[in-house]
């Protein structure tokens, strides 16, 4: 497991505030900001629209991108950019460019897309990570192909759950691309992840486990840390 694990009140509340002084720290310059789905980062988001909205802070120098991303239409209710634009970037104002993963094609051609869009930055500031109560992250699955791409050039990749337990073909960052982040956060809340972060944290081979970047930290709550 990398990283350092900060165990908090509300993995919501943490995120917003630790999100909301990245942002307020980026004074105009360009910050490049990965977004993920679920349940907790739904919550997250809409969190960090209010904190941002209380402190009047000017998002138009954050790039918007994802980090995974189910291969369905923009409007669709599993959508990971239509929860994203509905929780927070309603809220915040102008971005300065908002980069949907998925807007129409085979996963491959997407994924190949997304590939010449991320190429090109910079760099990656951060990435916000969930984690499933099997370990997986993004859409990096246990027992995918897609653990294995080692190639630093590989930056977007065609996947799917080959267990079944997540349905939809997928888009997903792989481990080098995560790897060049400056930031990585994980929020991580609930029973339902107690078995998963404690097997990482006893060094099982998990994928959410195999994560590294320059910087790591894993937002978790009391109920997921046990």
């Amino acid at each position: 497991m990398n990283g350092t694990v900060e165990v908090v009140a509300s993995v919501p509340d943490a995120f917003a505030r630790l999100i909301a002084d990245r942002v307020s720290r980026a004074h105009g310059a360009d910050l490049s900001l990965f977004l993920s789905g679920g349940s907790v980062a739904e919550e997250s988001y809409r969190r960090l629209a209010a904190r941002s909205t209380h402190l009047g802070l000017d998002w138009s120098g954050v790039g918007i991108f994802l980090g995974d991303e189910r291969c369905v239409p923009p409007d669709h209710v599993d959508s990971n950019h239509r929860m994203i634009a509905d929780t927070l970037l309603g809220a915040v104002g102008p971005v300065a460019s908002d980069n949907p993963l998925y807007r129409s094609g085979t996963p491959a051609e997407a994924a190949a897309a997304y590939q010449d869009t991320i190429s090109g930055l910079p760099a990656i500031d951060v990435i916000h990570l969930g984690m499933g109560p099997d370990g997986h992250t993004a859409s990096l699955f246990p027992d995918s192909e897609s653990l294995s791409i080692d190639d630093p050039g590989t930056l977007v990749v065609a996947t799917r759950d080959p267990n079944g337990n997540n349905p939809h073909d997928r888009i997903s960052l792989t481990f080098p691309a995560i790897a060049r982040a400056r930031l990585v956060v994980f929020t991580v809340a609930g029973a339902s992840k107690r078995d998963a972060f404690s097997r990482i944290v006893a060094g099982a081979d998990l994928p959410a486990g195999r994560v590294s970047a320059q910087t790591v930290v894993w937002l978790v709550d009391a109920e997921a840390a046990g």
